[in-house]
């Protein structure tokens, strides 16, 4: 067997969590091995009483989230390292230099003038390049940044605490909470949010007299909550008490993003899902691709996929096990995707309405950026202005630096194609790529100056993030 269990026992208290590791690890082996498939389904009939799972998850819980943060500690620098003047819209300071740890005396100059094959040989690609796992992999399923957690609690008293596990990634590398709200219909007035997290408390004082009738019931279904996979009544859920549910800006918190993370619904087995990074819903309106594998092909789908699938992992049993919101087509679906198609870019001052920047407003520094996006770094190939996407798919084939290998749970291997997201407001939506492994603009501008093969210098590098910090 090929599969290596990658957990060190560092103390008595970690032998649950090492043996239920041992077992998966084993049970995916055999079956791999003795030719057998996993199923594609989530069990149905629970054999544990609820008591039983919650005593049994809290005990695992510690060593589960030691296990991440030593994988996110020896991957990143996770220290709060602000820019001097680049912020996010709403003001919250936007984290600067690359984060990604590289190997022992290495340099990303000497990376970079190395061969993928080379750089694959020799095991030189940096961990925090490699895919990210979800806190608890094996486990997966919505986990909510502490803040939007005790917001929902305090306006709502609904709870999305989850007692196996806790959000990972520090908040200083997070969008600003709440972000701001822009609207295509109402321009004039900037950020309508007021500063608030849009919840069923308060959606109807903040919108109505902005919003037309089909509108505002579109924003109520978004911010009403249904039963999901982990938040529901089942014995099985992960909330201790009966939940709910979730909402669907409980993940894109104002219509934006809070970086709530989840597993793709749509990949089997388990360990090749991939973490998602909750993107943000400004601009939808021009975009054509939708789901983790961008098989939906509007707004419209995407919203009923959701509730029917995407909120129970992608398995449509389950859904009806645990109290699947069908929504109307032609009127509860069409209210809701019409509500998300109203949500715009933020304001960037710097570029005209070609969606370049404008000469006598942008620095030195920010026009040699976009010279080299247009240019030697052909960025653009894939990120076409006015909004920065080609609203297509591309392969950028990242598995040609690195063996394919076992990571807390998570098989890193080939990732496929990815959508191209559009780069408009780029700054507002940290951490980066589809499963949130480039924690700053400086990590991406690293990550592609590797992959696609560019050798940027470091000022070019700098000149760069400037440039994408103006979108």
């Amino acid at each position: 067997m090929r599969n290596r269990i990658p957990i060190r026992l560092r103390r008595t208290g970690s032998l649950l969590v090492v043996l239920t590791t041992v077992l998966i690890v084993l049970n995916q082996g055999y079956a791999q091995e003795s030719g057998k498939k996993g199923s594609s389904y989530a069990p149905v009939v629970i054999q544990e009483d609820f008591a039983t799972i919650m005593a049994r998850m809290k005990t695992a819980k510690p060593e589960v989230m030691k296990r991440q943060m030593d994988l996110l500690n020896e991957r990143y620098d996770l220290s709060d390292r602000p820019a001097k003047e680049a912020k996010m819209s709403r003001g919250k300071p936007i984290q600067e230099g690359v984060r990604a740890k590289l190997p022992k005396d290495m340099t990303w100059e000497k990376l970079s003038a190395m061969s993928p094959e080379e750089i694959r040989e020799k095991d030189l690609f940096p961990a925090g390049f490699l895919p990210l796992t979800h806190p608890n992999h094996p486990e997966g399923g919505m986990v909510f940044p502490k803040f939007h957690i005790e917001e929902i609690k305090k306006q709502e008293g609904r709870d999305l605490t989850r007692f196996d596990l806790d959000f990972d990634l520090p908040d200083h590398f997070l969008p600003e909470f709440p972000a701001p709200i822009y609207l295509t219909t109402r321009p004039d007035l900037g950020d309508v949010s007021q500063g608030k997290l849009v919840t069923i408390d308060n959606y109807y004082e903040l919108f109505n007299g902005i919003l037309n009738p089909k509108q505002l019931e579109g924003l109520r279904l978004l911010v009403t909550a249904f039963p999901q996979q982990q938040f529901n009544q089942t014995e099985d859920r992960r909330s201790e008490r009966p939940s709910r549910g979730v909402a669907c800006l409980d993940c894109h918190a104002n219509g934006h993003t809070n970086a709530s993370t989840h597993l793709a619904g749509d990949v089997r087995p388990q360990e090749f899902r991939h973490r998602i990074d909750t993107p943000s819903l400004r601009g939808v309106n021009i975009q054509r691709l939708f789901g983790s594998q961008r098989a939906l092909n509007s707004v419209e789908d995407f919203t009923e996929f959701e509730q029917r699938a995407a909120y129970f992992d992608g398995d449509p049993v389950i859904a009806t096990k645990k109290g699947v919101n069908i929504l109307e087509r032609g009127s509860q679906v069409h209210f809701m995707a019409e509500l998300q198609k109203l949500l715009d870019f933020p304001p960037a001052p710097k570029l005209g309405i070609d969606g370049r920047l404008d000469p006598k407003k942008a620095t030195e520094s920010e026009i040699r950026g976009q010279n080299l996006f247009f240019g030697k770094a052909n960025c653009a190939f894939c990120h076409q202005p006015p909004y920065y996407t080609d609203n297509l798919m591309h392969n950028l084939r990242v598995e040609r630096f690195y063996k394919p290998r076992m990571i807390n749970g998570r098989m890193a291997s080939a990732d496929g194609p990815i959508k191209t997201f559009p780069l408009r407001g780029i700054k507002d939506s940290p951490p980066y790529l589809h499963d949130d492994r480039l924690l700053t603009l400086d990590d991406a501008v690293e990550f592609f100056n590797l992959i696609l093969e560019i050798k940027l210098t470091e000022q070019e590098k700098k000149d760069l993030v400037a440039f994408l910090r103006a979108l």
